[in-house]
């Protein structure tokens, strides 16, 4: 079993840390780890430490940094525009994404989404996202947590579209195949999956005319929390991070 990780605001400059806060909890009581056990330390940013337990506390852990390593940006950085959902399909489509590895969410609020983020309950909304992904990115012992942004129209969106490198969008009806398209060396590749109602005929005009390229992934139609993870894992395929 690989050390579990532990995000910390910054790495140390010194080998000797001392692991407190809600992570130093959670590896104290919750994973109740141990002397001379392993885990990680990480930024968030690139910056992994590996590190052994030289003494624990009361929900804290000292820790002893053996080695360090810095991880480059994914270059191409993939993006994908996930249309906001009811419940907790957007937090599932967030956590499967970001442990098969895309680089940045960006939510849609979408016409025919059936919720919209407004006010505060968007705010939260938004940081169930940041938080899920931040889960998400320790359970896969992520160097580099994803970007969440803040909620765009459909219009932001097209403009957005018309500036990277490479911009697809999901959708049913379209003769494209997802394995079958051109993708760029560098850059962005962004991947548009609309809300449970799908996307509307005037929004995928939009971003057509901005430049993007509809395709699919297969024959079937998948829910909006699984054509995400399903698209990356298509183009970690190709692009050979897989």
């Amino acid at each position: 079993m690989s050390a579990p990780l532990f995000l910390v605001e910054a790495l140390p400059p010194t080998d000797v840390f001392a692991l407190d806060g809600p992570e130093g909890h959670h590896a104290a009581t919750v994973q109740r780890l141990r002397v001379g056990e392993p885990l990680l330390l990480c930024d968030g940013r690139g910056n992994t430490a590996h590190a052994v337990v030289a003494a624990v506390g009361r929900g804290t852990l000292d820790v002893r940094i053996v080695s360090r390593e810095y991880e480059q940006p994914a270059d191409p950085r993939l993006v994908v525009v996930q249309g906001i959902a009811k419940g907790d399909r957007g937090e599932l489509a967030v956590q499967a994404m970001t442990e098969v590895g895309v680089d940045a969410v960006v939510p849609w609020s979408a016409s025919r989404a059936v919720v919209q983020w407004r006010g505060d309950r968007g705010d939260r909304s938004r940081q169930r996202w940041v938080d899920t992904a931040r889960e998400a990115a320790k359970q896969a012992r992520r160097a580099w947590l994803p970007d969440v942004g803040s909620a765009e129209s459909t219009r932001t969106v097209a403009v957005r579209l018309g500036r990277v490198a490479s911009a697809l969008v999901l959708h049913e009806e379209a003769k494209v195949r997802l394995t079958t398209v051109e993708l760029p060396e560098s850059g962005e590749i962004v991947v548009v999956v609309g809300p449970e109602g799908g996307i509307a005929p005037e929004e995928l005009a939009m971003f057509e005319t901005a430049g993007a390229l509809a395709v699919r992934v297969g024959p079937a139609v998948l829910r909006t929390s699984t054509a995400g993870p399903a698209a990356l894992a298509v183009l970690n395929a190709r692009l050979g991070r897989w």
